[in-house]
């Protein structure tokens, strides 16, 4: 899948004169959400934020729009105490950083803000849902729609953490990223375990942290149909919540 200019979408690089011409073309702006938070071995720290930029950044291209920069830091799920991972305790400060936002896009007239999320702990999708829903109660001049990547129709692959289901659309995105060579070889025993099993939470399992479908089959020729297909979505979503 190739897009050209994704950079003229990126927000902060963007003059005041770009930005007007850009909305005025398609009044939307996506939030693009995720964490710091492991992924394993094989795949880097902020994979939620670089996959809902990345994943943003060409619906922006494709459908018009431009792409805030990626907020790192989430809430929710159980990998709080791993290595290298900055888990919100909960939704407040998070919040307030969004609904600030939401307002002051709003006093911009921008039309549509888009709350899109990498990072797909339940309580993360919660709070986005939340926000929007508030925020779309009170009657404002600028709507909210929350999205968030697990919920993406028709993708070839199910949702996972650091399965292959982030690991191909990682690697879709940022194909030096993704690096499977880090993970110890398959042994019999790995192909008759469960891929959700808690067993996976021990720092003693060769895929610590991985819950899903192991990563070492991962072939990067899955990942452009699985990218188009997550794009493709958001902007079907976002052509129901403000058609043209």
């Amino acid at each position: 899948m190739t897009i050209p200019d994704l950079a003229s979408r990126q927000l902060e690089r963007l003059r005041p004169h770009e930005i007007r011409d850009r909305l005025a073309e398609r009044s939307v702006v996506y939030l693009p959400l995720g964490a710091i938070e492991w992924h394993c071995e094989h795949l880097p720290v902020g994979l939620d934020a670089l996959t809902a930029h990345g994943v943003c950044l060409r619906a922006a291209a494709l459908d018009g729009g431009i792409v805030y920069p990626p907020l790192h830091y989430g809430t929710g799920g159980g990998h709080a105490r791993y290595p290298w991972t900055v888990m919100m305790p909960g939704a407040t400060e998070i919040e307030g950083l969004l609904r600030h936002t939401l307002e002051r896009l709003e006093a911009f007239g921008v039309r549509l803000v888009v709350l899109f999320t990498g990072h797909f702990a339940d309580e993360q999708i919660a709070m986005i849902k939340a926000i929007a829903a508030a925020w779309n109660a009170a009657d404002r001049t600028t709507k909210a729609l929350a999205l968030s990547i697990n919920e993406a129709k028709g993708a070839t692959l199910g949702p996972d953490h650091a399965g292959m289901f982030e690991t191909t659309l990682l690697g879709a995105l940022w194909p030096d990223r993704v690096n499977v060579g880090r993970l110890p070889a398959r042994t019999p025993q790995d192909s008759a375990e469960d891929p959700w099993s808690a067993k996976r939470h021990e720092p003693t399992h060769p895929l610590w942290g991985v819950i899903g479908p192991d990563p070492r089959a991962y072939n990067s020729a899955d990942g452009p149909t699985l990218l188009a297909t997550c794009v493709d979505w958001i902007v079907r979503e976002i052509g129901d919540a403000l058609p043209r």
